[in-house]
């Protein structure tokens, strides 16, 4: 038990600094890189170039997913998940230290591009050793809670990438936030993946991936075996994550926007929206986690589907009230039903999966839905607002979004009784 914990807390403290990396990235994308790395484009079209170099990150993710997720299959889980904080760390650190185009000219944008691409290299490989570590350590009965823990990161991880950007914006004036104030929390990165290494080499191997080892059973090409074995878990996996994705980006980096560009609010105040709505889901998606354990993944991960689907009708309407305890409220109750969804879904993704493959199955239906997902949200619900005027655009996007999900939830089997100590587990837990 006491080694239990010990691995939730370094996959939970190692997965939210590689959140808070990537978080950094895509808050600034939207408050400040495209005015310093696209200075000769109009906002709008500045802000989708700074947008498409966020999205660069969630198409390496998917390469990050096959790699990692390769050696995490025939190598260890542990190895891998010290190999990718590195990867995260250094490659954040050395954003804050890229020249602006003004002094470098067009290599600014695209070493910023190339770095965020590395990004994505590391946090493809995170998301899967995390979980894996978390769910092979623990009880087969708490697997969805223990599992939810490395998703807390998500909003630990905004939360202080959020919280860090707010605070220069807050005590510097724009001149100076624009200058250097933006660059301070990225080069903290160096100084945090310290405190994760530190942590997560004083953990031990999964069990599980042990005695496949033991067995001499381990997959000579993991991905390979994943695509001819696990089809139905693979798109089950791919389409249960696109509507999620969809709705956070829309609930936190999108909304940002749409305060800032269609209000003309303050930035303060949407980033102490996302930072209010961060800290309850802290609470919500181990709650959540816990819920799934005891009356399934897919009832509770709907019921998260299904509430995002109806608020947000009502969460841009409310953010047009321009009232901060409004705009709190519509941030807060968003999340919520996004880690209703968020909460069961790592021991969802994994337990579609046996062992010897699951690094590998559960990293590649995981990241390749941040293409069609996270990736895309918030370019396409600037431009459905640029083309059609209205809000409800991109409230039928997400809902589109959230109906793929429930697709991939219903061609899923319930997860929860499964045996994972079984080479291809189909036995309930006795």
């Amino acid at each position: 038990m006491h080694q239990t914990r010990r691995v939730i807390v370094a996959s939970l403290i190692g997965t939210s600094l590689e959140w808070y990396d990537f978080f950094l990235y895509s808050t600034a994308a939207t408050l400040v890189f495209g005015q310093v790395f696209f200075p000769n484009f109009d906002p709008l079209n500045a802000t989708l170039l700074a947008f498409t170099t966020n999205a660069v990150a969630f198409v390496a993710r998917p390469l990050g997913g096959i790699v990692f997720g390769h050696f995490g299959d025939r190598v260890g889980r542990k190895t891998v998940l010290v190999v990718t904080l590195l990867v995260m760390g250094i490659a954040t650190f050395l954003i804050g230290l890229v020249p602006t185009y003004a002094t470098i000219g067009v290599a600014a944008p695209i070493l910023l591009a190339t770095l965020r691409f590395v990004q994505g290299l590391g946090l493809g490989g995170e998301w899967g050793g995390a979980v894996l570590m978390s769910i092979e350590h623990g009880s087969d009965r708490k697997r969805g809670f223990n599992a939810s823990w490395p998703q807390v990161g998500v909003p630990a991880g905004n939360l202080l990438a959020a919280g860090l950007l707010g605070l220069m914006s807050l005590v510097l004036s724009d001149e100076a936030f624009l200058s250097w104030g933006w660059r301070i929390p990225f080069l903290l990165s160096g100084l945090l993946v310290v405190v994760g290494l530190w942590i997560r080499l004083k953990i031990t191997e999964s069990p599980l991936f042990e005695e496949v080892e033991a067995r001499g059973a381990k997959a000579q090409m993991p991905l390979l075996e994943v695509l001819r074995t696990h089809p139905r878990a693979l798109l089950s996996a791919f389409t249960a994550r696109i509507g999620v994705d969809v709705a956070f980006y829309t609930f936190t980096t999108y909304m940002l926007l749409y305060i800032t560009q269609n209000l003309g609010l303050e930035r303060q105040l949407g980033l102490n929206a996302v930072l209010i709505g961060s800290a309850f889901q802290l609470a919500l998606i181990p709650l959540f986690g816990a819920l799934s354990d005891r009356y399934g993944r897919r009832p509770v991960y709907l019921g998260g589907v299904i509430a995002a689907a109806v608020w947000v009708f009502a969460f841009f309407p409310l953010l047009d009230s321009k009232s901060f305890v409004i705009i709190a409220l519509a941030a807060v109750v968003a999340l919520a039903t996004h880690a209703a969804m968020y909460g069961p879904q790592a021991a969802f993704i994994a337990e579609l999966f046996s062992t010897r493959l699951r690094y590998s199955g559960a990293s590649m239906g995981y990241q390749l839905a941040g293409i069609a997902g996270g990736a895309l949200a918030p370019i396409i619900a600037l431009k459905l607002l640029d083309v059609y005027g209205t809000s409800t655009a991109v409230s039928i996007y997400v809902v589109a979004a959230l109906a793929v999900t429930a697709f991939g939830l219903a061609i899923a089997p319930e997860t929860r009784d499964l045996d994972l100590s079984t080479a291809d587990p189909k036995q309930p837990v006795p």
